[in-house]
């Protein structure tokens, strides 16, 4: 087994991490990292409201009893160098600092943004930028690290680089259009999306989303060959949040180099489906891309937790008459695929790869 540690294991992020790791063949949770002021705690009690007792575990599941005996411990005096592998669900503030003096002794798959636009770190998405990892040696020659970061995308980018990929390699995208309706869930608990704020209403700006589209989905798109060269893609989001709890919905118009019609761009999606099939990942959905032929879907609340959460639906799929291409609605699961449950997909894709093994 290899030995894992948490990083933020307290945090909605954290604890989606212990729910994802929960009985899987590969990873074993050894040790939970948090704040001084979780640290020493059971892990069950680190997680009690102070002022109400009451337990402030969020994910749907229940809290697994072995891990919730785990004694939490301070994450600026643990060393890294005492597991295989740290999951980090730290902000990004927080990661700027502990994830590199993690990493030079262990490699670190991360929700942060922290190092996302770094010219020698990739931001993969398994099945649609798998090669990317080779940015990792020189990563690693560059910083005199034992370990490396990588982190996962935006959980908005996910399910647009995921639908737009195949698009990309057998017609090459021009141009998107993007419009997005995002679950509450993707804003933890931050101000703006409590129940009074949201309810009846959509916010109509996340600070800092779209940019992070934008930038990260040509990042994914492009090609690396000892650098990285982004796509040559123009890509025009507005993000918004809405009364969803968790599923983030896209409107996507997409104008192609070369003329792709509406059954073509299907099946050139479902050709792409199945390319996590032959690496036997275990979190890795039968298919990656699912689309619908029913004009009414996809929908949040029917297809967010298609295949675990872990595959990204398409609908509406059909010609643009404004960009000359196509345009269609997808749901990606944004705290599952575009988050820790992706995370340890990346994960079992490195250590599938050999970048897991000790140096």
């Amino acid at each position: 087994m290899i030995k894992t540690a948490i990083l933020g294991a307290t945090g909605i992020v954290g604890q989606q991490f212990v729910a994802a790791l929960d009985g899987h063949p590969w990873f074993k949770i050894e040790n939970l990292l948090t704040s001084p002021r979780s640290a020493g705690k059971r892990y069950d009690e680190a997680l009690r409201n102070a002022n109400t007792g009451a337990s402030e575990w969020f994910c749907d599941s229940s809290l697994p009893h072995s891990t919730g005996e785990i004694v939490t411990q301070d994450s600026s005096e643990f060393d890294p160098s005492k597991v295989d592998l740290v999951f980090s669900a730290l902000e990004s503030e927080q990661a700027k600092s502990l994830e590199p003096a993690y990493a030079k002794h262990t490699p670190i798959v991360s929700t942060a943004s922290a190092f996302r636009y770094e010219p020698d770190t990739p931001i993969i998405i398994p099945g649609v930028n798998n090669g990317h990892a080779e940015a990792l040696t020189i990563q690693r020659e560059r910083r005199a690290w034992k370990g490396f970061i990588v982190p996962i995308p935006n959980c908005t980018t996910t399910g647009l680089a995921i639908s737009l990929k195949p698009l990309h390699v057998d017609y090459v995208v021009e141009a998107v259009v993007m419009t997005s309706m995002q679950a509450v869930s993707g804003a933890g608990r931050s101000a703006g999306v409590l129940a009074l704020d949201i309810t009846d209403n959509i916010i109509p700006f996340i600070p800092g989303e779209e940019a992070k589209v934008e930038r990260e989905t040509c990042k994914i798109l492009g090609d690396f060959r000892e650098t990285f060269s982004p796509a040559d893609i123009k890509i025009s989001c507005t993000c918004t949040r809405v009364d969803v709890r968790e599923g983030h919905t896209e409107a996507v118009y997409v104008q192609t180099k070369e003329r792709c019609t509406a059954n073509e761009a299907k099946e050139s999606m479902r050709r792409f489906s199945r390319s996590l099939a032959e690496l036997d990942l275990p979190s890795a959905p039968p298919e990656l891309l699912l689309v619908h032929e029913d004009s009414h879907r996809p929908q949040p609340r029917l297809d967010r937790d298609t295949n675990n959460g872990m595959t990204t639906t398409v609908g509406r799929l059909r010609e643009d008459q404004v960009l000359g291409g196509v345009k269609y609605v997808l749901v990606s699961h944004n705290t599952k695929m575009g988050a820790a449950k992706g995370a340890v997909l990346v994960a079992e894709l490195l250590h599938r790869k050999g970048w897991l093994q000790r140096r």
